[in-house]
């Protein structure tokens, strides 16, 4: 049985056109105006949303995501909170794909079975877990896999030649690549390097390959889209969300989803490269 994830990118795949990955912090400013985004995102032109899970010690992100899981952290935020927006977001839309995307702490508080048991039932379709190397894949991978959630593995400038093939062992869904070395949000990302990247991780699998790290324009996002099957953006986004969130919820909607509409009419009219 195919999941969501799969079905999208065979939907974008016939098109061919790069999907849009989307990414916000679960909370951020709280949990009434995370929906209220979540919401908004597919219309704008979110292809496929990553949902932070917030935790307290973010080594991998950069400091606009840190500050949003602190800020989502204070407002009250859990991971069965999370679990309960993803819910509310279903009640709305049964085709876009959601991704939970952090670190295996609050996974592994919740307990594994229960998580994954819960994530399913709540409408969640796969995982991005950061900080679990393949070598750790029985934690919390294969549990995914079998219970029926796409568990996502993250490629970088520094996965050789010789550590790939262990890194797509068990992905399933796409594979996103990190495109800069470093923190989320840190640099621009080079399209060429890209271009390359993606060309070498593709020989190795029928997987799509997602690109992201320092997307933040439509411009970069286009550059990126000629190579990649999906471009991920999300400090960008976040940085929209911190800006506008003092004045209020509907501002918050109408910023993010701002940058999401221009950003989708920059892939509009892109074809994939293996298209």
């Amino acid at each position: 049985m195919t999941t969501r994830i799969e079905r999208r990118f065979a939907d974008l795949k016939a098109k061919g056109r790069p999907a849009l990955v989307t990414f916000i912090m679960a909370g951020d400013p709280n949990g009434d105006t995370t929906l209220a985004v979540l919401k908004g995102l597919p219309a704008a032109g979110a292809d496929l949303i990553e949902l932070g899970m917030p935790f307290s010690d973010p080594m991998a992100d950069g400091p606009a995501i840190q500050r949003a899981g602190l800020r989502a952290l204070e407002a009250g935020e859990t991971l069965a909170r999370t679990l309960d927006t993803v819910r509310a977001f279903r009640e709305s839309d049964a085709q876009t794909p959601i991704i939970l995307m952090g670190y295996f702490n609050p996974v592994y508080i919740y307990g594994v079975e229960r998580f994954v048991a819960d994530a399913k039932a709540a409408g969640v379709d796969g995982l991005i877990v950061v900080d679990l190397p393949p070598e750790m894949d029985s934690e919390l991978c294969l549990p995914a896999i079998e219970g029926g959630l796409n568990f996502v593995r993250l490629a970088t400038p520094t996965t050789d030649e010789k550590r790939l093939p262990a890194v797509l062992k068990n992905t399933s869904g796409f594979v996103y690549y990190v495109s800069v070395n470093g923190i989320t949000g840190a640099a621009a990302p080079d399209t060429t390097a890209v271009a390359a990247a993606v060309e070498r991780i593709k020989a190795k699998t029928a997987l799509p390959v997602c690109v992201g790290f320092g997307v933040r324009t439509a411009e970069q996002a286009r550059a990126i889209g000629r190579h990649a099957d999906g471009v991920v953006v999300g400090s960008a986004l976040v940085a929209a969300m911190e800006g506008a969130a003092e004045r209020g919820t509907d501002a918050v909607v109408e910023a993010v989803c701002g940058l999401v509409r221009e950003l989708a009419e920059g892939l509009a009219d892109l074809k994939l490269a293996a298209a």
